[in-house]
C-alpha cells in the first residue's frame, strides 16, 4: 500500500521534470543562496528534524481532536452542505473559492500554474466515487512521505493519540500539553531502542522548555516558582531519563508544573487552554514547516497538485500554534519567496505567488494593531526587501532581456515589502509624510545606483583599454570612447528596462538618462579641468561629449513627453555639457595667455626703450614694431585654431589685444609732460615808474647774468635723455605707426571672417562691432598729448633762456626776438627731418601755438624786468611779423589762413601797447566797472590767462608794464601795487 501511494505521490516527477518553461530556458541559474530567517533562530537545542516530527504530532492530535470519528480524511467534494469542524479553510476570504472544480483554487489564487496531472487527478470523479478511505488515506500518507516521517513513527504517534483520546474523550487538543501527554503513553517497548526512546523523551522536553520556558506564550513571572522547577526537571532527565509511569511521583511533579505554566492568562485566572507552543517565535517556525510540506520534493520548485486539502489539513493546527489568518499569510508569503531563493531563483511563480500573498499582507497589517505581529511582518519584510534591493539597487549586472520577468517580480515583491513597511506600519510616515510615492522613490533609487554601478563599469573597461591602447600607439582618447559606450548602454535602457519600470515610475528613463548625463558630466569635468589648451583629442572628445548629450536629452523627451510637465523636470537635472562653451572657454583661456604675455612683454621692453630716432629706418621705437609683430602672429594663430566658432570669439580676442596696444601707448606717453607742465608760473603783479630802464654795462652785464642763470637751470631739469625732442618726436612716431596698423589688423581680420555664417561676423563687418576702439581712440590722444608736450617743452623749456628769459628784458630794443627765431629754427629742422610725415604738419602748429602763447606771456607776464612804452609798439609788431614769417617759411611751411587763425588773439593784444595811457585806462575802467560808476572801487581781475584785448586782466597787465608816470599813479591809487616784489 505505502508503495503504490509513493508512486502516486511521486510518479509524476519525471513528468513534471520535463515540462517546457520558455522563460526558464533563457534564465540563468544563479548560486543557491539562504537566507536569515525572519521569524528568529531557536538555538541548537532543537533540530529541523526535532522541530518536524513536533509539529507532525501536533498534526495528527489536531485532526484526531477535530471529530469524534477516527483519524480520516474527507474529500472537498464530500463535505457540501455539512458544518464538519473538519473543513476548515486556510486562505484569506479574497482567496476562498470551491475547491469541487477541477483546478485548485489556492493555486489559481496565488497565480501558480495548473499541470495537466493536477487537472486530470482532481478533476476526475471516478476517483471520488470510489470511496473516503482511499482519498483521504493518500492525502495523509502524502502528508507524512512529505514531512519525512517514518511509517513507524506515524503508527506509534496515531496509536499514542488514540490512547491519549481514550483518557480524555472530547478534549480538544488545545486543552491539553501533548508532549506531556506523549510522555505518558510511551514506553521503552514503544521503540526500537532504549536510545531511540530516549532520543524522543529528550526532544519532547526539550520542546516543553522551549515553548513554557524559553519562548512562552505570555510572559513569565519572576516570582513564579514554577519555571525553576522545571528547568530543574529538564536538566535532571537530560542527564538520566524520567519514569514517565501514570502514578509516578517525578511524572506527577513534572505535569503539575508544567500545566501551572501552559494555563497561565494575561488577567491571572486559570485558562482552559494550554499555551505550550504558540510563543513566537517556536510557534511560526513549527509552522513554517508545515507549509513547506507543500512543495514536491523531486522537484523543489514546483508545489504538490493537493495543495488545497494539505492546507485544509494544516489549518486544524491554528489553535495550537496560535496561528491566525495575518500570520498564516504573512509565514506562506515568507515560505514561498524563501523557497524561490534557495532553489536557485528558476520559477517565476513562487516570486509571483509570493507577492500576490503579500497583498494580503498589506491589508492585514492595515486592521491591526498587534506590537508582536508588526515586529514579525517587519522583520519578514525587511528580509525580503533586503534580498530584493541588493538585486535592484544594481539590475543590469543580473536581469537581461532573457530574464526581465524575474526583474518584474522581484520588484513587485521589493516594492510591496517598503510599501508597507513605510506606509502601514511606520508612524513617522504616517504623521509627516502623505502623500509621498514609496513605490516612485524607491525605483528612482534602483535606477540612480543602477546607472552609476553600469557607467562605473564602462569607466573602468575604458581604463584598461586605455592602458592597453598606450602599449599600441593608439591616440583615441578615453573619454569619446567612454561616451560611445554609454549611448550604448542608454539606448539598452530605453528598450529593455524602461518599460519593466515605467510601471511605478513616470520618468523611469528619464531618470536613467538624468542620471547617465550626470555621471559622463563629471568625468567631463574633470577632464575639461585638467587640460590647458586645444588638441585634435580635446576637440574629439568635446563633440563626442555633444553627441552623446544629444542622444540622452532625447530619449529623456520621448520617455517624457505624456507626463504633465513634458519632462521639464528630467531636463532640469540635465545642465548642458555645453561643449562649444567648454571649447570657448579654452580659447579665451588660450586668448588670456597670449595676452597676458603680450602684457608683461610691454611692460619688461618699455623699460628698456631708449626711443632714439637712429635704431630703425623709419624713426619708430623697435619695441612697437615687435609688440605689432606679436599681436600679428597671434591672429594667424587664432584663425588657425581647430573650432567653428571664431567670430563669436574674435570680440574677446580683439579686446585682449587692444587692451595691450592701449597700454603700450599708455606707458609711451607716461612722463612726456602736457601743456601745463611746461608752462611757467606767473609772476605776481608789480608796476613799473618812468627812469627805471638802465643803460650802459651793468644792463648787458644784468642780462648776461640772468641768462647763464636760467641755462645752467634747463641743463639740470634735462637730465633724462630719453624725453628730448628728438625721443619725443619718436614716441609721436610711434603712436602713429600703431594707429596706422589698426587698419592693417581689421582688414586682416575681416578678410578671416569673410566667410562665416556667424552673427557676430556680420556684426563686425557692418561696422556694428568696432575693433580696437580703446587703442585707436588712445593712439589719437596720445599723439595730441605729446605733440603740445613737445611744442610747449621746445618753447617754455628748452628755449625760455632766449625767450622767458632773454627776451625784452631790460630794454626791448637791445633784446629782440632774433635769438630766440635762431634757436627755434634749429628745432623745427629736428622735428622736421625726425616726424612722421603724417604728423609733421601738426608737431609745427603746435609749436607755432606755443610760441605765439610765449611771445603773449613774454609781453603780460614778464614781470618787472620787462616795461614797455608807446613807441616800443612797432618794434613789438616787427618781432611778432619776424616769428610767423618762421612758420610760413616763404611759403612752404604753415599755410597762411593756419598761421592767420592762430594769430588773431596776438595780433588783437599788440595794438594796445600802441594805444595811449589814459585811453588804456579809460578801456580798463569801463571793462572792469562794466559800465556801472556806482563802484566806489574797481575789484582786482581775476587772471584767466585767457588773453583777449577787452578782458580786463589783460589791461591791467599792459599798465603794469607802461612806463610812465599816468599808469605808476593810476595804478598805485587803485591797487596800491609795489615797484619792486
Amino acid at each position: 500500500m505505502a508503495q503504490i501511494l509513493r508512486d502516486r505521490v511521486f510518479g509524476n516527477s519525471k513528468r513534471h521534470s520535463q515540462r517546457h518553461n520558455p522563460i526558464q530556458t533563457t534564465m540563468p541559474v544563479y548560486p543557491v543562496e539562504d537566507l536569515p530567517n525572519p521569524f528568529g533562530e531557536l538555538g541548537p537545542n532543537l533540530s529541523d528534524s526535532e522541530l518536524r516530527e513536533t509539529v507532525y504530532e501536533i498534526l495528527v492530535g489536531a485532526c484526531r481532536s477535530s471529530g469524534a470519528k477516527p483519524l480520516t480524511y474527507i474529500p472537498q467534494s464530500e463535505k457540501t452542505d455539512r458544518s464538519d469542524r473538519t473543513t476548515l479553510t486556510s486562505l484569506p476570504s479574497s482567496l476562498q473559492r470551491s475547491t469541487s472544480s477541477a483546478a485548485s483554487r489556492v493555486k489559481k489564487a496565488l497565480g501558480l500554474k495548473q499541470t495537466a496531472s493536477s487537472r486530470r487527478r482532481l478533476g476526475d470523479g471516478d476517483s471520488v466515487s470510489q470511496g473516503k478511505t482511499k482519498r483521504s488515506g493518500t492525502v495523509w500518507e502524502l502528508m507524512r512521505v512529505q514531512m519525512r516521517v517514518s511509517e513507524q513513527t506515524d503508527t506509534r504517534v496515531r496509536r499514542a493519540l488514540l490512547r491519549v483520546a481514550a483518557g480524555q474523550l472530547g478534549k480538544r487538543i488545545e486543552c491539553m500539553v501533548l508532549p506531556l501527554e506523549l510522555l505518558q503513553q510511551f514506553k521503552t517497548s514503544d521503540f526500537p531502542s532504549q536510545q531511540e526512546y530516549e532520543a524522543w523523551q529528550r526532544r519532547n522536553l526539550k520542546v516543553l522548555e522551549a515553548g513554557l520556558l524559553l519562548y512562552p506564550s505570555l510572559p513569565l513571572d519572576k516570582k513564579d516558582t514554577a519555571p525553576q522547577q522545571l528547568q530543574k526537571i529538564i536538566r535532571g532527565a537530560l542527564e538520566k531519563p524520567i519514569e514517565t509511569g501514570k502514578h509516578n511521583e517525578s511524572m506527577q511533579v513534572l505535569r503539575s508544573v508544567v500545566m501551572s505554566l501552559a494555563c497561565r492568562s494575561f488577567d491571572g485566572s486559570v485558562s482552559d487552554t494550554c499555551h505550550w507552543v504558540d510563543g513566537f517565535p517556536l510557534n511560526l517556525r513549527l509552522y513554517q514547516m508545515l507549509l513547506e510540506s507543500c512543495f514536491d520534493p523531486n522537484e523543489e520548485t514546483s508545489v504538490i497538485e493537493e495543495l488545497d486539502e494539505v492546507l485544509d489539513l494544516i489549518k486544524k493546527t491554528w489553535p495550537v500554534l496560535g496561528i491566525n489568518q495575518i500570520l498564516h499569510n504573512l509565514c506562506f508569503s515568507w515560505v514561498l519567496f524563501h523557497r524561490y531563493v534557495t532553489t536557485g531563483q528558476v520559477d517565476n511563480d513562487l516570486l509571483s505567488a509570493s507577492s500576490n500573498l503579500l497583498e494580503e499582507v498589506e491589508q492585514d497589517a492595515n486592521g491591526t494593531k498587534d506590537p508582536s505581529y508588526l515586529k514579525i511582518l517587519s522583520s519578514t519584510l525587511s528580509s525580503i526587501l533586503g534580498w530584493a534591493e541588493k538585486r535592484l539597487l544594481a539590475y543590469r549586472d543580473i536581469f537581461h532581456s532573457g530574464n526581465i520577468e524575474s526583474m518584474q517580480n522581484i520588484l513587485s515583491l521589493g516594492l510591496l515589502s517598503a510599501k508597507i513597511l513605510i506606509e502601514d506600519i511606520s508612524h513617522e510616515y504616517r504623521r509627516k509624510r502623505k502623500g509621498v510615492n514609496v513605490a516612485r522613490d524607491r525605483v528612482d533609487a534602483y535606477i540612480r545606483s543602477s546607472m552609476r554601478s553600469a557607467f562605473a563599469q564602462k569607466l573602468e573597461k575604458v581604463g584598461s583599454s586605455k592602458r592597453l591602447s598606450k602599449s599600441q600607439n593608439n591616440l583615441i582618447p578615453g573619454l569619446s570612447a567612454l561616451a560611445q559606450d554609454v549611448s550604448e548602454l542608454a539606448f539598452s535602457e530605453k528598450g529593455i528596462f524602461g518599460p519593466v519600470l515605467k510601471r511605478w515610475h513616470p520618468f523611469a528613463t528619464g531618470v536613467a538618462m538624468a542620471t547617465l548625463h550626470s555621471c559622463y558630466g563629471n568625468e567631463l569635468k574633470q577632464f575639461v579641468t585638467g587640460i590647458s589648451e586645444l588638441t585634435p583629442d580635446t576637440i574629439q572628445v568635446l563633440r563626442a561629449a555633444d553627441k552623446l548629450e544629444k542622444d540622452l536629452v532625447q530619449i529623456a523627451v520621448e520617455d517624457s513627453v505624456d507626463s504633465e510637465d513634458g519632462g521639464k523636470s528630467i531636463i532640469r537635472e540635465m545642465p548642458p555639457y555645453e561643449a562649444e562653451a567648454v571649447i570657448a572657454n579654452l580659447v579665451k583661456a588660450w586668448i588670456r595667455t597670449r595676452v597676458d604675455r603680450l602684457k608683461e612683454w610691454v611692460d619688461r621692453n618699455l623699460q628698456q626703450e631708449v626711443w632714439n630716432p637712429r635704431a630703425t629706418k623709419e624713426r619708430f621705437a623697435p619695441s612697437a614694431i615687435e609688440v605689432l609683430r606679436i599681436i600679428d602672429e597671434t591672429l594667424e594663430a587664432f584663425f588657425m585654431l581647430p573650432i567653428p566658432i571664431h567670430a563669436a570669439l574674435v570680440p574677446e580676442l580683439m579686446t585682449g589685444l587692444d587692451r595691450c596696444l592701449q597700454h603700450y601707448i599708455s606707458k609711451a606717453k607716461s612722463g612726456c609732460g602736457t601743456r601745463s607742465t611746461f608752462i611757467p608760473a606767473l609772476p605776481a603783479l608789480t608796476r613799473c615808474s618812468a627812469g627805471s630802464k638802465f643803460h650802459g654795462v651793468f644792463k648787458k652785464k644784468e642780462r648776461s647774468h640772468i641768462s647763464q642763470r636760467r641755462k645752467s637751470q634747463v641743463g639740470t631739469t634735462n637730465g633724462d635723455s630719453s624725453f628730448g625732442i628728438p625721443q619725443l618726436c619718436v614716441r609721436i612716431n610711434t603712436l602713429q605707426l600703431i594707429r596706422m596698423e589698426l587698419g592693417v589688423f581689421e582688414k586682416r581680420i575681416m578678410a578671416h571672417l569673410g566667410n562665416s555664417e556667424s552673427t557676430q561676423g556680420d556684426n563686425i563687418a557692418n561696422g556694428t562691432g568696432k575693433m580696437f576702439e580703446l587703442s585707436a581712440s588712445a593712439s589719437v590722444e596720445g599723439i595730441q598729448q605729446l605733440c603740445e608736450a613737445t611744442a610747449y617743452k621746445v618753447i617754455f623749456h628748452d628755449l625760455s633762456h632766449v625767450l622767458w628769459d632773454g627776451l625784452y628784458v631790460v630794454d626791448v630794443s637791445s633784446s629782440r626776438i632774433e635769438p630766440f627765431l635762431q634757436e627755434l629754427e634749429q628745432y623745427l629742422e629736428i622735428i622736421s627731418s625726425t616726424v612722421h610725415d603724417r604728423v609733421r604738419t601738426r608737431v609745427i602748429t603746435d609749436v607755432m601755438k606755443a610760441s605765439f602763447d610765449g611771445f603773449l606771456l613774454v609781453l603780460l607776464a614778464g614781470g618787472p624786468s620787462r616795461t614797455f612804452t608807446e613807441k616800443d609798439s612797432d618794434i613789438i609788431e616787427e618781432d611778432f611779423k619776424f616769428l610767423t614769417d618762421l612758420f610760413w617759411s616763404n611759403g612752404d611751411g604753415l599755410p597762411t589762413d593756419l598761421i592767420n587763425k592762430l594769430s588773431t588773439t596776438v595780433k588783437g593784444i599788440l595794438p594796445l601797447y600802441r594805444t595811449d595811457t589814459n585811453s588804456l585806462i579809460e578801456q580798463f575802467k569801463r571793462v572792469t566797472l562794466d559800465g556801472s560808476p556806482a563802484k566806489s572801487r574797481m575789484p582786482m581781475p581775476p587772471t584767466s590767462g585767457q588773453w583777449n584785448s577787452n578782458e580786463p586782466n589783460t589791461l591791467l597787465r599792459v599798465l603794469c608794464c607802461r612806463n610812465d608816470e599816468t599808469a605808476a599813479k593810476f595804478l598805485k591809487k587803485t591797487y596800491n601795487l609795489p615797484k619792486k616784489l
